[in-house]
């Protein structure tokens, strides 16, 4: 049987708060969703002009085939004085002109660098860079080899070569565009294979992160692929840091992934996330251009997954 439905008769003063609820929500002004802040895009700023006003710069020695590590003496045992800062009477660096654009000329005659006045952290660098033709002892036999350095500090000199400051290094040589090595009591994790035998560890981004530079094994690691650029032409080289990780870009191939940048001090790691920027002078010809550097509030997140 049917059941006949059930009808509720609602009293005036219930009807009457019915429809008052209903008009009073339908007139509500809806809060407004809470969007989250974007990330602050900043703008390119070029670190070169034709002054070098942005940088200052450092020599040590003409170094010789055979040399030690050692601080450097003359005939008579005395130690010899590196040439120190500001003290670029040879033009081991200078600025020239190609096509109307400042371009950084290092001779590579005389061990050294050039570095930035000013400290970066969390920032994307960008810059090209070209062989020249000389070499110089003790490299004469050897690929051409130079360098971008960054979380840069202290004083000049406390490397094999009495040349640089304590920092990690973007290799920039021949057929190794991406490298790495660590200045002083520098490390940091890269994702990488062990090494066996003879062989060095090489980058790869499917891979654990392993320990590198002051503390582990090795100081070392090679890139995973070569991406540089034919002899004569240019090569873009990127290098993304953000809050103690970091990227190394070649003509915009990944070609090693790194984190947990560090330094060693009385046996205590220490964070290492940033620091003034070095290129180096090291016994090969080579030139720089279109440097620039943005500072970044986050890890791009195209970048991210490497990280994972």
């Amino acid at each position: 049987m049917i059941k006949a439905p059930k009808i509720i008769i609602l009293s005036t003063t219930c009807l009457f708060a019915l429809v008052f609820t209903l008009l009073t929500r339908a007139t509500e002004v809806p809060k407004p969703l809470k969007k989250s802040k974007p990330t602050a895009v900043h703008a390119w700023d070029k670190l070169l002009d034709n002054n070098l006003s942005q940088w200052s710069n450092y020599l040590s020695y003409r170094h010789k085939i055979g040399y030690n590590g050692k601080m450097p003496l003359n005939e008579k045992g005395e130690e010899i004085a590196p040439i120190g800062y500001n003290k670029d009477v040879t033009k081991v660096f200078s600025v020239i002109q190609q096509n109307g654009e400042p371009v950084l000329h290092v001779s590579g005659e005389i061990y050294g660098c050039v570095f930035t006045k000013k400290e970066y952290e969390n920032y994307h660098l960008k810059l090209k860079v070209k062989w020249g033709t000389n070499k110089f002892d003790p490299r004469k036999d050897k690929l051409k080899d130079s360098g971008v350095l960054y979380h840069s500090i202290g004083e000049n000199g406390v490397d094999y070569w009495r040349s640089w400051m304590l920092g990690q290094e973007f290799q920039i040589m021949e057929g190794h565009m991406g490298d790495y090595w660590n200045i002083g009591t520098s490390a940091i994790d890269i994702r990488a294979y062990l090494s066996e035998g003879k062989m060095n560890s090489v980058a790869n981004a499917k891979q654990p992160f392993l320990g590198f530079g002051s503390g582990n094994l090795e100081g070392f690691c090679l890139r995973n692929e070569n991406h540089e650029s034919p002899d004569g032409q240019w090569t873009t080289i990127e290098l993304v840091c953000y809050k103690g990780k970091s990227l190394h870009i070649v003509n915009g191939h990944v070609v090693m992934v790194l984190q947990n940048s560090r330094y060693m001090d009385k046996g205590k790691a220490v964070p290492l996330t940033k620091g003034k920027i070095q290129l180096q002078s090291e016994g090969g010809e080579v030139y720089y251009k279109d440097i620039q550097i943005q500072e970044m509030d986050a890890m791009p997140q195209a970048y991210q997954a490497y990280f994972k």
